[in-house]
Formats: structure tokens, C-alpha cells, sequence
């Protein structure tokens, strides 16, 4: 089961349906293809598809542009999936939605201001 979050505000009105087609079908598919406990960083057109599945499945996938840097969306993804074990349970993984999301990359990673 997929769920995901999306900000689509860089967008106009007109492009955010077809682009978050695009970002539900390449997130499904990356991680689809990666193996458990990997993380792997994949280029499509202009963006980065970077997903982190860990041990026990459960993955996550951060979509950007390459001024989010690669170390800062696994970090966000650690973040998030961490949070994300933590206030569901694994029987509701395929309901459960996530409940944190970060925007800003800053807030994900302090150091990247440096």
C-alpha cells in the first residue's frame, strides 16, 4: 500500500495533477526495485528519486530537485520513517498515513545552512 505527501506548491494549478502521477508512479517504482536495508539515489528528467527502504520494508521516497542534496533527503527519510514505526503499528502499516513532513530542507538538516 502506498501513501504519500506531496507539496505541490512550486506548480502551477494546471501541472499538479499530471506531476503527482508522475511522483506516485516513479516512487512506487524505485522502491519497487531497490532492495531491503538500501538506499539508492535514481535521476529522472530533472529530478532526484531518492528512497530509502529499511530492514524490515518499510520504505520511503523523497522526490527534488538537486539543490536538495542526497545527504539531506536520507536524513529526512530516516526522520520520517522512524516517526512513522514509531505511532503506527505494523499491522496498520498499509492504512496508517505519514504523519510528518518537511518542506523545507533546513529543517530536515541544520547543517546544510553551513
Amino acid at each position: 500500500m502506498f501513501k504519500g505527501v506531496y507539496n505541490m506548491s512550486s506548480f502551477s494549478v494546471f501541472q499538479r495533477f499530471s506531476v503527482q502521477e508522475f511522483m506516485t508512479f516513479t516512487s512506487q517504482l524505485v522502491a519497487e526495485y531497490s532492495a531491503k536495508g538500501s538506499r539508492d539515489s535514481v535521476e529522472e528528467q530533472v529530478y532526484f528519486c531518492h528512497v530509502y527502504i529499511r530492514s524490515d520494508g518499510l520504505a520511503g521516497v523523497v522526490i527534488a530537485n538537486n539543490v536538495y542534496l542526497s545527504r539531506v533527503a536520507f536524513t529526512l527519510l530516516e526522520k520520517v520513517l522512524d516517526e512513522f514505526f514509531k505511532r503506527v503499528d505494523r499491522i496498520d502499516w498499509p492504512v496508517g498515513s505519514p504523519a510528518t513532513r518537511y518542506q523545507n530542507c533546513q529543517e530536515a538538516d541544520p547543517i546544510s545552512t553551513s
